[in-house]
């Protein structure tokens, strides 16, 4: 069985202001040419269809369409959870007809799956043999074997309807959530047998896991990380979903992958390979992995243009970057005129930021400041934080000794001599 992991397709973000749905079109043209080229079998899609909860009109449109194409008709099983930016029920309101074409969609971790009614085997279709809490038994045209798919959607104390822990203490919120991510992931794998293809899919945060900038936190209520421990072991590949560097889980007893978004969606992405995963399964045999580059997003760069607008002109003229979101740090000595900004967004429409540096003004400040007492500088940083509230004299006493104990008695002997002067 040929098995193909993607997820975060974040369908409607934007960057900055700018539309990215060409972009996210043309990565599900890519994406259903892979589908075919590779003879895929089932297609996993492990949260964040859409950006929002409430996605715009051609964000779903992409995605109905998406899953039309990649079902071809009902002979390739596609499976699609919710992850947190997914409204659950908006994502599964076509469910009645989507099951018809072997398509799975899953919103809250304890919904109940049925198997499916209108589609018999021998059809050259996806049939759902058998289903139920968290699970489903997938038998599928040109597969020899069935798969057994547990799905756990985005799984907050919300969406679990449940408080798993009285206690405010984030060490103790982080253990149990994740005994019982631990506790659902071992019933529904109960359903796995040897002689079929075992499956796990989710959209959480394992411990240890690198994240980017782009993974913005939308929840109701408390969804810390997760050990590595809690992933179902019984399973021959967990395809995750939530972080958008594509990495393979450290420490997971099973190949367990997050497989990240398919375009970036931020400039801390920059110089991500943007993939999707490739699984090769057969039933009691360890799997074998392929990442298959993408190439639908523009990539999103940095310039930092230190010699002036003449090296950003420069690299306008010999088309650097031609295909690209971009960055642009621009060191100067006077203020940008706006025609100068108009002249720059105008010959390259994809230019995203454009923040000025005066170096000199830096190291004026930066000289001006390293002259300055430490408890005074402390007070300044506290104000810039805090929208001017001056800082209590405790506080600053304990920051004092917490970097220098002998610099704190001095400052105290100050105030004290100051205040028996007053």
């Amino acid at each position: 069985m040929r098995i193909l992991h993607t997820s975060d397709w974040h369908l409607g973000r934007m960057l900055e202001g700018r539309s990215r749905i060409n972009e996210q079109a043309r990565f599900i043209d890519e994406l259903c040419a892979i589908v075919e080229e590779e003879e895929v079998d089932l297609v996993l899609i492990a949260g964040d269809v859409f950006d929002t909860v409430n996605p715009p009109a051609i964000a779903e449109e992409l995605f109905y369409d998406a899953l039309n194409r990649l079902s071809a008709g009902g002979e390739r099983a596609v499976v699609a959870i919710a992850g947190n930016h997914d409204n659950p029920e908006r994502l599964c309101a076509a469910s009645p007809l989507a099951v018809r074409h072997g398509i799975t969609l899953y919103g809250l971790p304890k919904e109940i799956l049925e198997p499916s009614l209108l589609v018999q085997p021998n059809q050259r279709r996806v049939v759902r043999g058998a289903a139920g809490l968290g699970w489903a038994e997938l038998h599928i045209p040109n597969c020899a074997d069935p798969a057994i798919v547990a799905m756990l959607p985005y799984p907050s104390e919300s969406r679990l309807n449940e408080v798993l822990s009285q206690s405010l203490d984030e060490e103790i919120l982080r253990q149990e959530y994740s005994r019982r991510v631990q506790e659902l992931f071992s019933s529904f794998s109960k359903q796995f047998r040897p002689d079929a293809v075992n499956l796990a899919v989710s959209h959480l945060f394992v411990r240890g896991g690198l994240e980017s900038e782009s993974e913005r936190p939308i929840q109701l209520g408390s969804a810390p990380t997760v050990e590595v421990e809690a992933m179902p072991s019984g399973a021959q590949y967990v395809a995750l979903g939530h972080l958008h560097r594509a990495q393979a889980v450290k420490g997971a007893a099973v190949p367990t992958r997050y497989s990240g978004s398919p375009i970036a969606y931020s400039f801390s992405e920059t110089g991500y390979a943007k993939s999707v995963i490739l699984v090769e399964a057969f039933p009691g045999q360890a799997v074998s992995t392929r990442e298959i580059f993408l190439n639908a997003g523009y990539p999103l760069v940095k310039w930092q243009a230190k010699e002036g607008l003449a090296q950003v002109q420069h690299w306008i003229d010999e088309g650097k970057d031609l295909h690209a979101w971009i960055d642009l740090e621009v060191s100067l000595t006077k203020a940008l005129l706006p025609q100068e900004i108009h002249l720059l967004r105008q010959q390259r429409e994809r230019l995203i930021n454009i923040r000025p540096v005066f170096p000199e003004t830096e190291q004026i400040i930066a000289e001006s400041r390293s002259k300055l007492p430490i408890d005074v500088l402390f007070r300044k940083f506290y104000q810039d934080k805090t929208g001017g509230a001056e800082p209590e004299q405790e506080l600053v006493s304990l920051f004092l000794s917490l970097i220098d104990p002998d610099k704190d008695s001095e400052c105290q002997t100050v105030q004290d001599e100051e205040a028996e002067t007053a």
